[in-house]
């Protein structure tokens, strides 16, 4: 195999590589019966004009398996995190106690379970476009090495089964991911 055509494979490994890491965080953030820290990853407060992440401008501490708590490292912004758990999409209802903000974890409803199910197989379906997109990427680089006479048609064609391998592997943990946290949504 040539030097090119490794370089190539390499980065599309890492592209791909970097999909699932992604997904996998997207996964995290997506909330099941129990307390998690991760629910709050991708919320932002408005800190005095600028989106600044939840765990940065708070301690959060789960004390109990259903709870999570939000101490504020400057008590005026209090009204500001609890507004911001509210405009979130995680259907949570934070309690301000004017020190500490506690937002309990409620039991996920069956009908709440089956639209997370959907949310996590739209995001599972968003991350193997992604992979099918660094797929034809990958192909369209042997394409040109070949058509520019640098690689042989055989060689492209190694090259072209070698991405669709890498592309079913990566697709292939994605969906071990999105299974994995359906069946941890729909324990009960």
């Amino acid at each position: 195999m040539t030097e090119q055509a490794k370089g190539i494979l390499e980065r599309a490994d890492s592209r791909m590589d970097s999909s699932v890491d992604d997904a996998r965080k997207k996964f995290s953030g997506v909330r099941t019966g129990r307390a998690t820290l991760n629910l709050f990853d991708g919320l932002s407060v408005d800190y005095y004009g600028t989106p600044t992440p939840l765990n940065q401008v708070a301690k959060l501490s789960i004390p109990e398996p259903s709870l999570v708590v939000a101490q504020p490292f400057d008590p005026s912004i209090l009204p500001l995190i609890e507004k911001a758990i509210i405009g979130s999409d995680l259907g949570l209802n934070p309690s301000n106690d004017g020190k500490i903000i506690r937002v309990p974890i409620p039991a996920l409803t069956e009908e709440r379970r089956k639209q997370l199910v959907k949310k996590i197989r739209s995001l599972a379906e968003e991350a193997k476009t992604a992979i099918r997109q660094i797929r034809r990427d990958a192909n369209e680089e042997f394409k040109q090495l070949e058509k520019d006479h640098e690689m042989s048609e055989d060689d492209a064609r190694r090259g072209h089964d070698d991405v669709q391998k890498r592309t079913d592997a990566h697709t292939a943990n994605i969906d071990e991911l999105a299974n994995g946290k359906e069946k941890e949504l729909m324990e009960i």
